[in-house]
């Protein structure tokens, strides 16, 4: 098959990603109104035999201090055949078309899963002093396509960063916590969570704990608590403006793509998450509680309400996004992987994010921008 790339419009990005069973919530073309620091092109792939569109991507640019140039970024795409036999003839003219637009760099996460552990695996390398990494423990699941993939990358001069696959190193995690729904009823979903998750879901149904939708003009009541969350946490929180912003381009786009969800008590708001979807995929995106009433459990009860309205909604996959791959119990993210776990899902290991220098210079002279920062 030969392909030609140019750019499109977002109504043609829009209707391709509607046409497909799911994508990554940063592929939709509202994602680069949300990112409105970067300015965005929507690019397509035609078949040339067909003129038909056989892929998109959206691409983020961000310039140089200084330099007209760009760096050019695809989070979580593009939105291709990763498959294909032909890997090349969908890269080169992404390449060639990228570096006319003044991009001295390319980054990319190809939406490709390698390795997928189940929640009993994991649970048994926790216990298992020998084990400090999710790559320590035998994967369950291997998509040997995905090795494919990567083979074929490498040898077109895409690298990938020193970090190698430590979790955060990208900008994207490269390790995140799904929990499968396609066939499978909601009692086998629920029969899956660990016991203590069944508990807690039960303690916060006894207590009362009411979880509700809220809108935009929540929004404020979700900073209150997100920006509690950061302090105990130790993160620098997002602003406000941010959360309005993804809310008005996602639901302007769709208005199912982003949804805001509460878990009160006695009127009282005590945790909050936004949610995300595009088809069949459903993200738990952001979460938020407050210092009290942690005893009646509001993020379980929330996190089983979010996961029956995703299987309500159709969703194939709940996706409770980014885990570190440390299973060392003195991991300050540790206690992340151990609330998902809970859930009775599997942890998916991504390719990870790719990089192509298309001006040798510049990208090391980003690289070390970047680590200084």
């Amino acid at each position: 098959m030969s392909l030609t790339l140019r750019t499109i419009s977002r109504e043609q990005h829009l209707a391709y990603i509607q046409s497909l069973p799911a994508a990554s919530h940063m592929q939709v073309p509202a994602w680069a109104d949300v990112k409105a620091e970067w300015r965005s092109e929507n690019l397509g792939w035609f078949d040339d035999r067909t003129g038909q569109l056989v892929g998109v991507g959206l691409v983020l640019y961000r310039q140089l201090p200084k330099i007209k140039r760009y760096l050019a970024y695809l989070p979580e795409g593009p939105v291709i055949n990763w498959y294909a036999p032909n890997l090349q003839e969908w890269m080169e003219p992404m390449l060639a078309h990228l570096k006319q637009q003044g991009a001295f760099s390319v980054k990319m996460g190809p939406p490709v899963i390698i390795r997928r552990w189940d929640a009993a695996s994991i649970k048994k390398g926790i216990q298992d002093p020998d084990v400090k990494r999710l790559r320590d423990i035998e994967a369950d699941h291997i998509e040997p396509r995905a090795f494919e993939v990567a083979d074929k990358l490498r040898r077109m001069g895409w690298q990938q960063g020193e970090d190698g696959g430590a979790g955060f190193g990208d900008v994207q995690p490269r390790y995140v916590f799904q929990v499968p729904l396609a066939n499978r009823s909601l009692e086998e979903v629920h029969k899956n969570f660990n016991q203590l998750w069944r508990r807690n879901i039960k303690k916060a149904e006894k207590a009362g704990v009411e979880v509700v939708q809220g809108g935009y003009h929540d929004l404020e009541e979700w900073q209150r608590l997100y920006e509690i969350t950061a302090v105990r946490d130790r993160f620098r929180p997002r602003p406000l403006s941010y959360f309005q912003r993804m809310w008005a381009a996602l639901n302007n786009e769709d208005p199912n793509r982003m949804r805001l969800y509460f878990a009160r008590h006695n009127g009282v708001n005590l945790s909050a998450a936004t949610m995300l979807v595009v088809g069949g995929h459903v993200w738990y995106s952001y979460g938020a509680s407050d210092n009290i009433g942690r005893e009646v459990r509001p993020s379980n009860a929330m996190q089983w309400a979010m996961l029956r309205d995703a299987y309500a909604l159709g969703a194939t996959v709940y996706d409770l996004r980014g885990i570190s791959d440390s299973l060392d119990e003195s991991d300050h993210l540790f206690g992340l992987i151990q609330f998902k776990v809970g859930t009775g899902g599997q942890a998916a290991e991504y390719l990870g994010e790719w990089d192509f220098p298309l001006n040798k210079l510049l990208h090391k002279a980003l690289d070390i921008y970047m680590s200084r920062r």
